[in-house]
C-alpha cells in the first residue's frame, strides 16, 4: 500500500520524503534469522573463563543458560538481569555470552531515559518521527536474534511524557513479545527470537511488575585474591597494550605491589578505580621514557611506588584499633558494594534527652529506639542503672555526617554501642556485626551479605555477627570471602552481646 502510495506521489511532495523514509526503515528492519550455527557448551565456558576471573556461580547459571537454549533451541522465557555494583564485569558479561552464543550483540543505556517514545517510537504524524530504540537496535543487529543489552534499567526515569519502564514490559514479556508494535512502524514485529539481558546497581529504581519478568543474577563484588588476579590476567596486560609500551619498556609489577595498590589506594567492589591506577603507573612511566629519563626496564616497587601514585589515600584498616567503650563496627549495604561504618555513642549528664546525628534515614532512627528500649529494658542484667534514663543524656553518631545513611540492618549494632556505654563495658575491635532487632531482642534476617561480608574482610575483621536467619544464603558466597574470618550466628541480641562485649 505504502508503495503504491508513493508511485502515485510527487518527489517535490513534502510527504513523498516521510513515505520513502517509513519504506526505508520496513527494509532496513532484519526478517530473517542469522547465526544459527550450532552452539558449542565447552567452547562457551573457555570465553568465559578467559574473559571474567572468578564468578563461578554466574557462569555456571549462565552455561545452564546457553544449554537450555542449545536444546530447545529457543529462549523464551529467559530474560536476565545482573544486578551488582559498578565495575563488576556485568556489560562485559554480556559481551562474552554474545560470543559464547555466536550473536551479533547491541548495547542500549537506559539511563535518563524518561520518554516513552524512546522504547516504542514516535508516531508518524510528528515531524522528524523515528522507531525507538528497540527497532533502531534491531536494525543495528542485521538479525532476528542478536543478544541486546539493556545497560542501567534502574536509571530509568518517568515524566508526563510517559513511563518507558512500563514499555518495556511487552518488549521483555516472553508472552507478548512475539508481536511488538512500535509506534511508527505500526506493524507486529516478532521479538521472541532476541536475547534480553539487562543490568542494574540495585533492584531500589526497577518497578516491581518489570523485575517480575526478569530473573535476578547477583554479582556481589571481588575479594582482594580476586582482584590480583584479575589485575595480572586483564588489567595490566590491557593497559600495556593501549599504551603500546610492550616492546619498549619492561615494566614489572610485583604482586605484593598490586596488593598494596588494591588496599592502599582503592576502596570499591569493582576495579574500575584499580584499573585508573594501573594505568596511571604506566602514563608517568610513558612520559619519563618520551623525556629520556628511563631506560628500556623499570620496576616498581615499595620505594618508588608513592612517587607514580602518591600518598595512600586508604589506611590498611579503617576499623577500631583497640576495644573501646560505645564504639562499636557495623556492616552496610550499598549500591556501590559493602561499607563498615563505625557507631558511636557517649553519655552526658542530662535529663534523658538522646540525639542521633549522621545524617541517619527514618528507619536507622526507628531501630535506635528499639535499641534503647532494650537497654531500659534490660537494665539490670548487664550492670545498668535502672534510673539512667533520669540522670543521662545519649548522644549516638555515625561519622561521615554528609553521607545519607538508612536501612534494617543496624540494630545489633546500635543495641551494643548503647549496652556499651550505659555498662561501662568495652566492646572488642575486631568484630563487626549486622543484623535488625525487635523490642523483645530477636535479630532479623538482613539482605547484601555477599557485600558485606566482603567490606568485613577488607577492613581486617576476625569475626563477623550475622543473624542465624541468614545462614542458609552462606551456601551461595565463595569460600574465598569467609576465609580467614570466623562467622557467628545469633539469633537473639544476647548472642551478640556475649560475644561482643568485654565483661
Amino acid at each position: 500500500e505504502e508503495m503504491k502510495h508513493l508511485q502515485r506521489m510527487a518527489p517535490q511532495s513534502q510527504e513523498y520524503g516521510v513515505v520513502l523514509n517509513y519504506i526505508n526503515w520496513i527494509l532496513d528492519v532484519p526478517w530473517d534469522l542469522k547465526n544459527t550455527e550450532e552452539i558449542n557448551l565447552k567452547q562457551a565456558k573457555e570465553i568465559l573463563d578467559n574473559d571474567h576471573y572468578g564468578l563461578t556461580k554466574v557462569k555456571e547459571r549462565i552455561l545452564e543458560f546457553i544449554s537450555v537454549i542449545k536444546l530447545s533451541k529457543k529462549v523464551k522465557g529467559q530474560i536476565i538481569c545482573f544486578v551488582g555494583p559498578p565495575g563488576v564485569g556485568k556489560t562485559s558479561l554480556g559481551r562474552s555470552i554474545a560470543r559464547a552464543l555466536g550473536r551479533d550483540f547491541v548495547r542500549i543505556s537506559l539511563g535518563g531515559v524518561r520518554d516513552e517514545a524512546e522504547i516504542r517510537g514516535h508516531r508518524r504524524t510528528y515531524i522528524g518521527a523515528i522507531p525507538g530504540i528497540i527497532m533502531q537496535s534491531m536494525k543495528k543487529a542485521g538479525s532476528m536474534n542478536p543478544l541486546i543489552m539493556m545497560d542501567e534499567i534502574d536509571k530509568m526515569s518517568m515524566d508526563f511524557r510517559g513511563d518507558p519502564a512500563s514499555a518495556l514490559l511487552e518488549v521483555l514479556d516472553p508472552e507478548q513479545n512475539n508481536d511488538f508494535r512500535d509506534h511508527y512502524l505500526d506493524f507486529g514485529y516478532d521479538l521472541s527470537k532476541v536475547m534480553f539481558i539487562t543490568t542494574a546497581n540495585s533492584l531500589g529504581g526497577i518497578p516491581a511488575p518489570l523485575m517480575d519478568r526478569m530473573e535476578l543474577i547477583r554479582i556481589p563484588g571481588y575479594t582482594q585474591f580476586e582482584k590480583l588476579n584479575i589485575a595480572r590476567k586483564h588489567l595490566l596486560t590491557k593497559q600495556i597494550a593501549e599504551h603500546n609500551i610492550e616492546d619498549k619498556i619492561e615494566l614489572t609489577i610485583s604482586d605484593s605491589i598490586i596488593e598494596k595498590i588494591i588496599s592502599n589506594y582503592t576502596r570499591e567492589a569493582g576495579v574500575r578505580e584499580l584499573e585508573r591506577q594501573l594505568s596511571q603507573i604506566i602514563r608517568k612511566v610513558v612520559r619519563k621514557y618520551v623525556e629520556g629519563d628511563l631506560k628500556d626496564k623499570l620496576t616498581i616497587n615499595h620505594t618508588n611506588l608513592k612517587k607514580y601514585l602518591g600518598i595512600p589515600l586508604y589506611t590498611d584498616s579503617e576499623a577500631n584499633q583497640e576495644d573501646r567503650v560505645g564504639v562499636v563496627t557495623g556492616l552496610a549495604w550499598t549500591s556501590v558494594g559493602g561499607e563498615t561504618l563505625q557507631i558511636e555513642v557517649v553519655k552526658m549528664p542530662g535529663n534523658g534527652k538522646v540525639k542521633l546525628t549522621g545524617k541517619l534515614g527514618d528507619v536507622m532512627k526507628e531501630s535506635a529506639m528499639a535499641a534503647l528500649s532494650y537497654a531500659r529494658l534490660h537494665a539490670k542484667e548487664y550492670g545498668i542503672d535502672p534510673d539512667f534514663y533520669k540522670k543521662l543524656d545519649i548522644h549516638l553518631h555515625i561519622p561521615e555526617g554528609a553521607i545519607p545513611k538508612d536501612g534494617p540492618s543496624a540494630g545489633v549494632t546500635i543495641a551494643t554501642a548503647f549496652v556499651s556505654v550505659l555498662s561501662g563495658k568495652k566492646v572488642r575491635h575486631n568484630i563487626a556485626m549486622t543484623g535488625e532487632i525487635t523490642l523483645t531482642g530477636q535479630v532479623l534476617p538482613i539482605g547484601g551479605l555477599p557485600e558485606k561480608l566482603i567490606a568485613a574482610k577488607r577492613n581486617g575483621m576476625e569475626k563477623v555477627i550475622i543473624p542465624e536467619k541468614n545462614r542458609i544464603n552462606l551456601e551461595e558466597i565463595p569460600e574465598e570471602i569467609k576465609k580467614g574470618m570466623e562467622l557467628v550466628f545469633a539469633s537473639r541480641i544476647e548472642d551478640v552481646l556475649k560475644e561482643a562485649i568485654i565483661k
